[in-house]
């Protein structure tokens, strides 16, 4: 088993979070700002190599309706980006309707985008226990 990196990709930024080696425990990150930049997308690709990331789980903006929008066609696209990148570590869809709002109302310290990030993760992990 190794760490596992959650991201919630956005335009302006992408929520972060990363389990430990044993994937008891998921904690949010600081989130990266302009993921889709140079900067932020090597930054991005610095986290997941240096973290020893065996996996990363990218959030798939379905709408309400579980159809797809234009921003899932951007995550589709950045995760295909990210997996060439990062490669042979695996990059996983999975859809995070709602993670948002249930980080906005569970709160903490850590940014709202990165706790829908440990969310997401936490959801993986519960769909594919090892």
């Amino acid at each position: 088993m190794g760490r596992l990196v959650g991201l919630d990709h956005g335009s302006a930024r992408c929520g972060i979070a990363v389990t430990d080696p044993s994937r008891t425990i998921v904690s949010p990150r600081e989130p990266v700002l302009r993921p889709d930049s140079e900067a932020g997308f090597a930054e991005l690709v610095e986290l997941i190599t240096s973290s020893e990331a065996e996996g990363v789980v990218v959030g798939l903006p379905l709408g309400m309706d579980g159809q797809s929008t234009k921003q899932t066609n951007v995550a589709r696209s950045f995760a295909g980006r990210l997996s060439s990148a990062v490669s042979p570590v695996w990059v996983e869809l999975l859809d995070e309707r709602l993670t948002t709002s249930q980080a906005r109302s569970l709160g903490g310290a850590s940014s709202e985008d990165s706790r829908a990030a440990a969310i997401l993760l936490e959801r993986w992990m519960e769909a594919n226990p090892s």
